[in-house]
């Protein structure tokens, strides 16, 4: 009997499940969106089943069919993709598809320059990238849309392994006339007395907000934002002081407005940056390597568009879910 698909037209299945819209599923695939919706066609006609509801203006929903044979379409991509990498572990060669995602608040600082040192090294390697927030990345990982994640060490669940790059302390972001500018450094309890433009995503406003229930003291939120160039943007305009991990090499808003960077002297838990993959299973290659790349890029001081401080060099440091959280 002959196939009646291929593993491209079982791609292009999941990535338009995933996404809900032929548009962006041809966009994170790099075809066509004429490709992928040929592609669905064909595997209704072949099957002889209604895989996607559509809704006009409303994207594509999964039939109850087509639930099953996402599902399966996914298992079978899944073992296919353990043949390339068996086929690199046997051969030594770095290659085939990476999905990476990363953290939407250091993405564009870190990840494109990344991407490029990597693909110009290991030019076999077909690089995807995804930039995303926490709670999405840790879906993303279990529904194996993405093979590993760039983020923090943040509430990583115990199906997890973290592996750190890089430690990020606290440091306030202040307008340049702001009382405490002029500081070398500022302590949490003078930050609350100041209003707070907080940021306000997933897992990280928790984090922010526990280093002032460490020190016994309520922050005045007086603004929340879910992007970090907006927020960057209000505190140099003079709506509030933020915190933040993430220390660009710009020291300015994205409106060209002077910001100042100034460490937070408590002795507070900083953030690491790191890796983390799904536990359970050996890594490919390609994965590992990437991981080895990450550590050497950081180690050597070259990181794109970020100041960070290296974490020390440990390669079979995998951490789980439960160690040193907030």
């Amino acid at each position: 009997m002959a196939l009646r698909f291929t593993l491209r037209q079982l791609e292009y299945l999941v990535a338009v499940a995933d996404y809900g819209s032929v548009t962006e599923a041809a966009e994170r695939v790099n075809v066509s969106a004429p490709s992928v919706s040929a592609a669905i066609s064909q595997l209704e006609r072949e099957f002889g089943i209604t895989l996607f509801i559509r809704r006009h203006a409303h994207g594509l929903s999964l039939t109850q069919s087509g639930r099953e044979f996402v599902d399966q379409a996914r298992l079978i991509l899944a073992e296919a993709a353990k043949l390339n990498a068996l086929s690199n572990k046997l051969t030594g060669q770095v290659r085939g598809p990476l999905h990476v995602a990363c953290l939407v608040t250091f993405a564009q600082a870190v990840i494109p320059y990344l991407r490029r040192a990597f693909c110009d090294t290991y030019p076999d390697v077909s690089f995807y990238q995804y930039e995303r927030d926490h709670a999405d990345i840790l879906q993303g990982l279990r529904l194996a849309r993405y093979d590993i994640a760039l983020t923090y060490d943040l509430e990583i669940p115990g199906d997890m392994d973290f592996h750190p790059l890089a430690t990020l302390p606290p440091h306030a972001i202040l307008h340049e006339g702001h009382p405490l500018a002029e500081r070398e450094g500022v302590s949490v309890h003078e930050l609350a007395d100041h209003p707070l433009i907080l940021l306000d995503l997933p897992h990280s406003a928790a984090y922010f907000l526990s280093l002032f229930r460490a020190e016994g003291v309520t922050p005045k939120i007086a603004e929340r934002t879910r992007d970090m160039s907006v927020m960057r943007a209000m505190v140099a305009n003079r709506f509030g002081y933020s915190i933040a991990n993430i220390r660009p090499v710009s020291n300015v808003a994205m409106d060209g407005t002077p910001l100042v960077f100034v460490p937070i002297t408590d002795n507070l838990r900083p953030m690491r940056m790191g890796i983390i993959s799904m536990r359970g299973a050996e890594l490919p290659l390609t994965i590992t390597r990437f991981i080895d790349f990450c550590r050497e890029m950081i180690n050597s001081g070259k990181v794109g568009g970020m100041q960070i401080l290296p974490y020390p060099n440990n390669k079979n440091d995998r951490e789980g879910s439960n160690d040193d959280q907030s």
